[in-house]
């Protein structure tokens, strides 16, 4: 029979790798623009099949912006560039959500902001994780990961990042 102090040990560090591999339940994000003022947040949300993304924002120019999830933790350079390119999961990168050899898994749907420069989206995207999986890259691994918001619209089919123009807004996805 096991020692009672050993058994809850063990079941406590169980539970608590489950927790790890899983990933953090809601992640806020802060983002800012280039001057580093706030201009809004997201909550990214782990699910069973991906991650809920829920963005609020403020004094963006009307209208679409491409919105793309970075593979760097890192918005320190004005230009954001510092975020790295997109998620990926493989090599080569082909980008696009109506390209058929796509395979970069931060592509995400346009953010609309309508005429005030506000906007208030909710998405969902099935390529990512919170937590280490394995048929999902993680958006929270070493180095973390980016929220960008992009001064054009992405036409989803154009290499490399769907004609989006410059990241005007970025946000740090990373842990606690």
């Amino acid at each position: 029979m096991m020692h009672p102090v050993l058994a809850a040990t063990l079941a406590s560090l169980v539970a608590t790798a489950t927790l790890a591999a899983e990933g953090p339940a809601d992640i806020g994000v802060d983002l800012k623009d280039p001057a580093g003022t706030s201009i809004g947040t997201a909550v990214v949300s782990e699910a069973p099949n991906g991650v809920l993304i829920r963005i609020q924002a403020r004094g963006l120019a009307p209208g679409w912006h491409g919105l793309h999830l970075h593979e760097k933790g890192d918005c320190s350079k004005a230009d954001f560039s510092s975020a790295g390119p997109h998620v990926h999961t493989k090599p080569t990168l082909v980008h696009g959500l109506l390209n058929p050899d796509a395979n970069e898994a931060g592509d995400l749907p346009n953010l609309y902001a309508a005429a005030d420069g506000s906007a208030h989206a909710e998405l969902f995207s099935t390529y990512v994780s919170l937590g280490a999986t394995a048929s999902r890259a993680t958006l929270t691994d070493k180095d973390g990961s980016s929220l960008v918001i992009h001064a054009q619209p992405d036409d989803h089919k154009t290499q490399p990042i769907g004609g989006s123009g410059a990241r005007i807004a970025c946000g740090v996805i990373a842990p606690g």
